[in-house]
């Protein structure tokens, strides 16, 4: 079988005036060469499609079996991660992972939000600013009314929302006392160009966890990430994750009592439904006392061999690179064919 591989790289140079971590989400050629090998060893023939025109291209003039995706795609547009999937049901190939509506819902982190807080998972009470690049000269006085107004309190940790893999999101995202909290935004604004959601800060553990397959849906394993720093509070931020042998440990499986990991478990099932996942997602939370509060899905999670989330906790619970990879294509597979 013929299997495409989408992907967007990092490597190009930031343009001038650009916040550093434009192409974060972005993969090294050794994911997809990793990706590729799973796939060869298991008698496939992948290739590498890569994204954009060119892709669109190679759809069209040799259209594979059947597309691996876990391509970003550049911009700032909340659909940007929707745009391959859609190639794909334009042209007709089945493809891996969530559909172009989930894929632009977990991008939006406001709209991800209410749609999992309808379905009964807890989260964090907050705020969605909406503004233009260009800030009104009376934005500080206006956010601070507002914030007054949406009953929010600090510390609360602001972040860029169309954004994935903590772009934007910094130690100082932290915000402990509302004379900062202008600075803040209208800093993420003028970088990000994009609304800005702020929320009270769940100053407890960090936890990820991954779900895999449809029909029904299975929890791979909780993570726990522990600080190696244990002075509080703890943000998960970008500085931790591009340090992340030196600032953190990966827990997995992480040490919780039963009745903590069931209700970790039950709300990313939760989660993983309302937002319509497909075949896998990991999605974050912050554990308060015994109350997991949703923070993000990631219906595209990093799958770089070494470093990624999903990849790590995996290894944690016995699974190994391959059989993650092919899980995820099986679970696609299965769910393909059952439709035709």
């Amino acid at each position: 079988m013929k299997i495409g591989i989408t992907f967007d790289l990092k490597g190009a140079p930031i343009p001038e005036g650009a916040p550093d971590d434009l192409f974060e989400e972005f993969d090294d050629p050794a994911t997809v060469a990793a990706i590729a090998e799973v796939f060869r060893n298991l008698g496939h023939q992948p290739l590498e499609l890569g994204n954009g025109p060119a892709m669109v291209r190679r759809l069209l003039d040799d259209p594979p079996d059947f597309v691996f995706n876990f391509a970003e795609g550049h911009g700032i547009s909340r659909s940007r991660e929707a745009r391959v999937p859609a190639v794909c049901e334009t042209l007709g190939i089945p493809y891996t992972g969530s559909d172009p509506a989930t894929l632009s819902v977990c991008l939006d982190k406001d709209w991800a939000r209410r749609l999992v807080e309808a379905a009964g998972v807890h989260t964090p009470p907050a705020m969605t600013v909406f503004v233009g690049r260009d800030l009104p000269s009376d934005f500080g006085s206006w956010l601070l009314n507002a914030f007054r107004d949406s009953g929010l309190e600090c510390p609360v940790i602001a972040k860029p929302a169309f954004e994935g893999s903590s772009k934007g999101v910094r130690q100082k995202s932290l915000i402990q006392n509302p004379s900062d909290l202008v600075s803040v935004v209208a800093e993420l604004v003028r970088m990000y160009r994009q609304p800005i959601l702020i929320e009270e800060f769940i100053d407890g553990e960090e936890v990820t966890v991954g779900v895999l397959g449809n029909d029904p849906p299975e929890v791979l394993g909780i993570m726990r990430i522990v600080p190696n720093d244990s002075q509080k509070p703890f943000v998960y931020s970008l500085e931790v994750k591009r340090d992340w042998k030196n600032r953190v440990q990966y827990e997995a499986p992480a040490r919780f009592s039963t009745e903590i990991e069931a209700a970790i478990a039950e709300a990313a099932l939760n989660a993983f439904d309302a937002l319509g996942c497909r075949d896998v997602a990991r999605i974050d939370f912050r554990l308060r006392e015994a109350t997991p509060y949703f923070i993000e899905a990631n219906p595209l999670p990093g799958l770089n061999p070494d470093t990624s989330d999903l990849v790590i906790l995996a290894r944690g619970v016995g699974m190994s690179y391959s059989q993650l990879i092919e899980r995820i294509f099986q679970s696609a597979w299965s769910r393909t064919r059952a439709t035709l």
